[in-house]
């Protein structure tokens, strides 16, 4: 073999190459293949395909749940909108320098470590049932309303500091040529600073909001009647796990593409970083 192809098949694998995808494929079909026939060879299998995947079940449920879903989406969407902008509004605050902005700086800090340490379920408890019952003159009193608020006031929080990481992680000379072409404080952090910690947080964000998404779930808890409602509506009257089951499956449909796109981003971010030529 010359020079060529030999240097050519050190890069490719070649036969070495191979083998080991091989043998991935092998182990990994004779895993999975031990566990599902363990399972379906187990004493109480009969019972739970009946009670977790019962095709009439199924074909009944998922166009149910599917539309009910659509709330979902509704609530993700608006919440998400709030969520970007308050939580880029709190990581600004909370990196602006100077004693006079103290203030400012202890607040967002504060909104943002109360909003992490308690669970999403409590905040959606407390605004849900306590903001209705303060009867104030002006106050909305729908579940949906003040679900999409408990959403948002705790993912601003974990997205602030996303953000915060980004306005970091810009070079303070950024700010230095900035200011020395004549930019104030706020337009060198609107035009030069932001774009760029943008750009850098975008795969973390994503992560951030396929979070949201199916966090959504949790507004049931207000009796919101969407996916996971419905499916609990249908599971209690017929008296079969199957709805779950789809609920799962319209999740995962939906999700999955956004994951993998968020791997995406993350290696070719690091590929460009690399100096890498996929922009």
């Amino acid at each position: 073999m010359d020079e060529g192809g030999s240097r050519r098949s050190r890069l490719l694998g070649g036969g070495e190459g191979a083998r080991s995808t091989a043998v991935t494929i092998a182990s990994t079909v004779i895993f999975f293949g031990v566990i599902g026939y363990l399972i379906v060879h187990s004493a109480g299998w009969p019972a739970f395909k009946q009670s977790f995947f019962n095709a009439e079940e199924f074909r009944f449920s998922f166009p149910l749940i599917l539309r009910k879903f659509i709330r979902n989406i509704y609530i993700f969407l608006i919440a998400e909108v709030l969520v970007l902008s308050l939580a880029l509004l709190l990581a600004v605050l909370r990196s602006v320098p100077g004693p006079v902005f103290a203030p400012l700086r202890f607040l967002s800090a504060a909104y943002t470590d109360v909003f992490r340490a308690v669970p999403t379920i409590l905040v959606i408890f407390l605004l849900g049932y306590g903001m209705p019952a303060l009867e104030l003159q002006g106050i909305p009193e729908s579940d949906l309303f003040w679900a999409i608020m408990a959403l948002t006031l705790v993912y601003s929080a974990y997205v602030a500091e996303v953000y915060r990481a980004g306005i970091q992680s810009v070079h303070a000379s950024q700010t230095a040529a900035a200011r020395s072409l004549g930019l104030s404080r706020w337009q060198s952090m609107r035009h030069v600073v932001l774009p760029q910690a943008v750009r850098r947080v975008i795969p973390p964000l994503l992560n951030d909001f396929i979070g949201l998404q199916k966090d959504s779930a949790l507004v049931a808890l207000l009796g919101v009647t969407e996916a996971f409602r419905e499916s609990q509506i249908i599971t209690s009257s017929h008296g079969n796990f199957t709805p779950y089951v789809a609920l799962a499956l319209v999740y995962l449909v939906f999700t999955l593409p956004q994951t993998r796109f968020v791997d995406w981003l993350i290696a070719r971010d690091r590929r460009r970083r690399q100096g890498g030529t996929d922009l």
